[in-house]
């Protein structure tokens, strides 16, 4: 019988490690300190539970590099994307989901699989021994946090993480709202009207602004560091780097066509975007926010529709921690100064919830493999997923390292095309292509290895 393989933390990243790993044949132990021990953004128990948004961002396997990522995590038979796709919800071009039954689904099937056991517990210290995984995201304890930087000789890097608000769909004003994606995107018309847009005027969007800059924010305490991830910026923060940044970013007033006033162009939009199956929560896209709760209340209720918003949940503001990874942690994922622990997922220093999945994924088979005494090959540099661990564990530039999104300015070029604008269709194109074929090939070298 070999060593069973231990993941502390239940999240994107531990879910899909555990499932990798036992389904490979291991004996996976999951520790998950929730709901025992709570954190600010978890409402639940339950594993892979979402709490910034409920969508995984572009479904685009062609063009897009997350949409490449979801490809090659359904190729490798990924527990995540199988339950996005099953609880799925309309939201044009990307993919978003119903998260509680997602949430749900994932931990049923886990606690169900006859190789994975779940100890409700929270784990203070780095193990001396065993095979651990520590794939305990963004909201890393404070005791397990001061144990890893204890043993790293380094302080772990820290930014600031907001979440968004979200409203119930029956107290918005219809009768300035309307149900349109941009540019009419999706196949079905479902697809088509996945979004709910609030248009401004100049006056309403300058008034809005005025607003935002003036309202009462959550201050840092004394000796901690504000410094955010840029595709997670508060909106408040994007306000304060140019009055026109929100209208250039999520107010983006274009692909649009209000069927109230069809003649007349918004000067911005917000979107909201359905939250859950039955249509009644709605996500403000983009409205990560650390405003206090009643400046909150008053700001939203300026936009368009929301007049007399009621919010299920208020946005907020979280400390999120990560390792510099790339002098901490080898091409395996192992910390260097103790191989018998990788690490996984957002505390990598990868953002958002399908790269943090994806790390999972890796680790999980790279765990398994060694315990089974296996040659996992390394994964290949020209698909989504090398391309971002050989970012974490040695591309990035160790000094100024920061959390990344998956992306193709991660990939090595593709010899013969056009640089610019005008030569990304095709370029991405080519990418894609060459990441499938690399991915497809590293999988059946993998399962030829395993045989």
């Amino acid at each position: 019988m070999t060593d069973p393989l231990h993941i502390v933390g239940g999240g994107m990243a531990g879910a899909e490690a555990a499932w990798q790993a036992a389904q490979m044949g291991v004996q996976v132990v999951i520790h998950e300190m929730r709901p025992k021990v709570k954190t600010f953004a978890h409402r639940t128990g339950d594993l892979a539970e979402m709490v910034c948004s409920n969508s995984f961002r572009s479904d685009d396997d062609e063009q897009n590099a997350v949409g490449l990522l979801h490809w090659e995590m359904r190729a490798a038979g990924g527990l995540i994307m199988e339950m996005a796709d099953r609880h799925r919800l309309p939201a044009g071009g990307a993919l978003a989901v119903d998260r509680d039954p997602f949430a749900q689904a994932i931990t049923k099937r886990l606690l169900a699989h006859p190789k994975v056991s779940v100890v409700w517990d929270e784990v203070r210290v780095l193990p001396d021994y065993g095979n651990w995984i520590f794939a305990t995201g963004p909201l890393t304890s404070t005791a397990l946090g001061e144990a890893i930087a204890a043993e790293t000789g380094t302080d772990a890097l820290a930014f600031f993480d907001a979440i968004a608000p979200i409203v119930y769909f029956d107290t918005i004003d219809m009768s300035q709202a309307w149900m349109q994606s941009r540019y009419d995107k999706g196949e079905t018309e479902e697809e088509r009207r996945a979004y709910l847009n609030c248009p401004m005027t100049r006056d309403q969007y300058e008034a809005f602004i005025d607003a935002l800059l003036a309202a009462d924010k959550t201050e840092f305490h004394e000796g901690e560091t504000a410094g955010y991830f840029d595709g997670c910026l508060p909106i408040e923060v994007m306000a304060e780097r140019g009055r026109e940044t929100l209208r250039h970013g999520p107010m983006k007033p274009v692909g649009l066509t209000n069927p109230h006033a069809p003649d007349q162009k918004p000067h911005a939009v917000v979107q909201l975007r359905r939250d859950n199956a039955l249509g009644t929560l709605y996500n403000i896209v983009g409205f990560q926010t650390k405003m206090k709760y009643g400046a909150q209340t008053e700001v939203l209720r300026m936009i368009p529709g929301l007049q007399e918003a009621g919010f299920a949940r208020l946005g907020g503001i979280h400390r999120n921690t990560f390792l510099n990874s790339p002098t901490l942690l080898d091409a395996q994922m192992r910390l260097k100064s103790r191989p018998n622990i990788r690490f996984a997922g957002q505390i990598t220093g990868v953002e958002g919830y399908v790269e943090s999945a994806a790390m999972g994924l890796l680790a999980g088979r790279m765990a398994a493999a060694e315990i089974l005494g296996q040659a996992l090959p390394q994964p290949p540099q020209d698909s989504a997923m090398g391309a971002l661990i050989h970012h974490i564990t040695g591309g990035a530039e160790a000094k100024t390292f920061q959390p990344m999104n998956v992306n193709f300015g991660l990939f090595r070029p593709v010899d013969g095309l056009k640089g610019g604008r005008r030569g990304r269709r095709d370029r991405y194109k080519a990418y894609t292509d060459r990441a499938k074929a690399a991915w497809t090939a590293w999988l059946n070298q993998s399962a030829r290895e395993a045989a």
